[in-house]
């Protein structure tokens, strides 16, 4: 029961944590080939995202297969580190947000202005090399973060296939509504799901390193729910101390 239980949970938070990356970064880089499709044509837009997903595509067929060579120990100790960085970092800015000391992410506006960017570089061929850069760039870059959180999460766990295939839905998922709703991405609460993420990779993160170090978790990977909760905790504690002294600002166009 105990075993089943402990299980379950780290297989809810690896879920969780891989769906809300995977999302958070399709929608920054749809709105991205959103902008260049619409503004420079979508032929040389759809090329720049497929020759970025083939590039993605053949880094996680070279390094993939080379984690599962590496001793379990060895490997969360790296990955937890790697998380907590990763982690820490989405914390980081989503505290910011939240507690008004840094402005707020919106992607309508970082639309516009990426529209406005690539309306001023000129003429438009058939074969745009602007477009294709814009959105090569763009896909290659989030997918790249996309790529990072599902090896490293789904090889610790010992769970790739169900990690890859939570990002493929998200990553679907999004493309899906973002087709429909075309560049209406701002109503997306991408700061309370950076901040979700951030809280499940640094609680990953910790985790993993503590394995790699041979620390004993009570509970095991029930353990993992209660970093969670702790770090929720904290998180809320900091954005609410932070709060009072901040001044509030206005509207983040630039990552």
């Amino acid at each position: 029961m105990l075993l089943g239980t402990a299980v379950s949970s780290g297989v809810v938070v690896l879920v969780g944590a891989v769906f809300l990356a995977c999302a958070v970064e399709m929608v920054e880089a749809l709105t991205i080939v959103l902008a260049v499709g619409h503004t420079r044509g979508w032929r040389s837009a759809f090329e720049g995202t497929a020759v970025a997903l083939v590039a993605l595509a053949a880094l996680v067929a070279t390094f993939g297969p080379a984690l599962v060579h590496v001793p379990l120990s060895v490997l969360r100790l790296v990955v937890g580190g790697v998380l907590l960085i990763f982690g820490m970092q989405w914390l980081r800015k989503a505290i910011l947000r939240s507690s008004g000391l840094k402005s707020m992410h919106d992607e309508d506006e970082i639309y516009r202005n990426k529209v406005a960017e690539l309306e001023a570089a000129g003429t438009r061929p058939d074969r745009d090399r602007i477009a294709f850069v814009m959105a090569f760039k763009g896909v290659f870059l989030e997918g790249l973060e996309v790529v990072i959180t599902v090896l490293t999460l789904g090889t610790s766990a010992h769970r790739l296939g169900l990690a890859a295939t939570v990002a493929a839905i998200a990553v679907v998922l999004v493309g899906v509504v973002g087709a429909v709703v075309a560049k209406q991405l701002s109503n997306v609460p991408e700061n309370a799901m950076k901040m979700g993420v951030g809280v499940l990779l640094v609680s990953y993160g910790t985790f993993w390193t503590g394995e790699g170090l041979r620390v004993r978790w009570p509970g095991n990977d029930t353990m993992l729910l209660g970093l969670v909760g702790i770090y929720l905790v904290v998180t809320w504690l900091f954005v609410l101390l932070l709060r009072r002294e901040s001044p509030t600002v206005g509207i983040e166009v630039a990552r």
